[in-house]
């Protein structure tokens, strides 16, 4: 079972090169994001992944999270590798140095949550979920509790949590039952039950900050009728010390196909009287509240896809590199080792250029974040948002399912020993598979990118989008290397076959909405496509201008252009046929009935 080693070498590539963090440290509020501040942290991150957390991964997948009479206990070694994450102070790196953050670029925050996620993702879910939970109480919460609460949560000593869903709800939220009774002292008593809870109970912290979804007695139907509430663990008292045991229990904790070490918990609220809560903002805007959170969770679970491809990658690498097996189809050698033959090149090609693709769209995105809430111009905000959240749901659906295919494929180079456990390849594929369900599965990220981001603007930010991609290919094809300018026509092609279902869509989405929501999904992958060409053409041009110059590490720039190249290649083609599906939309199905099943 081969080692993680943080790609650092790469991140800061896709960092500098194709994300623009060089430029964020030129922006008022991000001056100490320094190169030199960068490369101290990512060095020591990378340590602590490789050094603290990865060995853990393997032993907690196979001890897994117990609930016993006192509460959920986590692996041997979890409290420990927590207590050094926190008093490290890794868990508010990003966050406002106003409560006790670094006030440090997401852009570099989201490079040291890849390296977390990929040498221990069962770990990194409860750091991802107190982020997600630090955003919405600074978004919303009174001054009173962002004063109990927030310094708290962003060092770490405290954990935060997202409750949404209910047994009979799933993804429809307007299905919630859990209300929330107002008390005579502000207060509020929440009933109810959740499921799907990440990190709902634990043994890593003293207290755990529980955002919880509930309906006010008055509230109207649906998803209006929803509020957000914060429901601690254990109460505080006035001088933030810790008082009585709140009525929040976790239940039982769920049997999964993976991510073992990390407790799913069943909730319940106000078995025992009441659970107090408090209410964050206002009445009935829970929902647009908890989105918030949801925003930050889907970014940071497409990374969680990235990031368990990228491990995936580096073991099937390693294995392939040590096992000896057939003969060498061109030079005729005996036993050689499996690197060797083309196939097993091309399935981790495969591997290596999807998980830069989409590493680079990610950090992208978070750049875009950067520039969004640093901006001072009110258009320039709004452009930058627009463009991270069209980017949004092509990450989270792209990254994860990305890591479900490169897991599979780390599985098949291993060939028959990758089905066995003690390998720890199928545990990536296991860890993996959850990813495209959580924090909205494939099909809603698809209808996002639809419905509230590609059509409520009537399209402009995805023509930005558009211009970009065309820009790139036009830069490499007027590059006059051919290597370069067979990436461009690859591209030409893709992006034609994307707008030209973009335009499909808009004049359908009226009319024919069946057909446009069974497009929906080829749709996404359409995107995923394109894009991860249009920045691995940037890598390309990068790459290449470095090559020129003589600057740095040329075989590591030779790889980057071969890389995009591969990708052109093998991925770009599959851009033509997602759009011939998209424009097919659901005619096969017209009129027929259940009976079709």
């Amino acid at each position: 079972m081969s080692d993680y080693r943080a790609p650092v070498k790469d991140m800061r590539f896709v960092m500098d090169e194709l994300a623009g963090f060089r430029e964020l440290s030129q922006i008022a509020g991000f001056e100490e994001a320094t190169p030199d501040l960068a490369d101290a942290i990512l060095d020591e991150a990378a340590k602590f992944a490789g050094e603290v957390l990865a060995p853990l991964n393997h032993t907690g997948d196979k001890e897994g999270c117990k609930l016993t009479p006192n509460g959920v206990t986590t692996p041997n070694g979890w409290k420990d590798a927590y207590t050094q994450y926190r008093e490290a102070g890794w868990n508010g790196i990003t966050s406002p140095a106003e409560f006790g953050g670094q006030g440090l670029p997401d852009t570099l925050g989201i490079v040291v949550k890849e390296m977390l996620c990929s040498a221990n993702m069962a770990f990194s879910l409860g750091p991802l979920l107190t982020t997600g939970a630090v955003e919405a109480l600074l978004t919303c919460a009174s001054d009173e509790l962002k004063a109990t609460y927030l310094e708290k949560m962003i060092s770490g000593e405290w954990t935060g949590t997202m409750n949404l869903t209910e047994p009979q709800a799933g993804s429809d939220l307007a299905l919630i039952r859990s209300r929330a009774e107002p008390q005579a002292d502000g207060s509020y008593k929440v009933f109810g039950q959740k499921i799907f809870i990440t990190y709902g109970d634990h043994d890593m912290t003293d207290n755990i900050v529980h955002l919880v979804l509930a309906r006010l007695p008055d509230a109207p139907a649906g998803v209006k009728g929803i509020s957000m509430f914060l429901v601690p663990k254990f109460m505080v008292n006035a001088d933030g010390s810790l008082g009585a045991r709140n009525d929040a229990y976790c239940v039982s904790l769920e049997h999964k196909l993976g991510i073992h070490a990390s407790p799913t918990c069943v909730m319940a609220y106000g078995d025992n009287g009441g659970a107090v809560g408090y209410l964050l903002g206002e009445a009935n805007r829970g929902l647009e509240y908890m989105f918030i959170m949801m925003n930050e969770a889907r970014l940071g679970v497409g990374l969680q896809g990235i990031a368990i491809g990228e491990r995936a990658y580096q073991q099937a690498l390693s294995f392939s590199r040590e096992r000896k097996q057939g003969r060498d189809a061109v030079t005729g050698e005996a036993l050689v080792t499996i690197d060797k033959h083309p196939d097993i090149r091309r399935m981790l090609m495969l591997m290596k250029s999807r998980v830069e693709a989409c590493r680079a769209m990610a950090y992208y995105t978070s750049c875009l974040l950067d520039r969004a809430h640093a901006a001072t111009d009110a258009d320039e905000k709004k452009r930058n948002l627009f463009l991270a959240e069209f980017m949004i749901p092509i990450v989270k659906g792209g990254g994860t399912e990305m890591g479900i295919e490169v897991t599979s494929l780390g599985i098949q180079i291993y060939g028959g020993m990758g089905f066995i456990e003690e390998t720890g390849a199928a545990q990536h594929w296991r860890d993996s598979r959850i990813t495209t369900i959580y924090e909205g599965t494939t099909g809603i990220q698809a209808n996002d990118l639809l419905f509230r981001k590609l059509m409520r603007d009537q399209g402009a930010t995805a023509k930005v989008i558009f211009g970009e991609v065309h820009a790139t290919a036009k830069a490499l094809a007027a590059s006059g290397k051919p290597e370069l300018q067979a990436i461009a026509q690859r591209l030409g092609v893709a992006l034609k076959a994307w707008t030209d279902a973009t335009e499909w869509l808009a004049a359908n989405a009226k009319t024919g909405l069946s057909g446009v929501l069974t497009a929906a999904v080829p749709y996404l992958h359409l995107a995923v496509t394109v894009c991860g060409g249009w920045f691995m053409g940037k890598a390309a041009l990068a790459a290449t201008a470095c090559l020129e110059k003589g600057e740095g590490d040329q075989a590591f720039y030779r790889a980057k252009v071969a890389t995009a190249r591969f990708y052109a290649d093998q991925m770009l083609p599959l851009a033509t046929s997602y759009g011939e599906t998209v424009k097919a939309g659901d005619a096969a199905l017209a009129g027929m009935g259940d009976e079709l099943f």
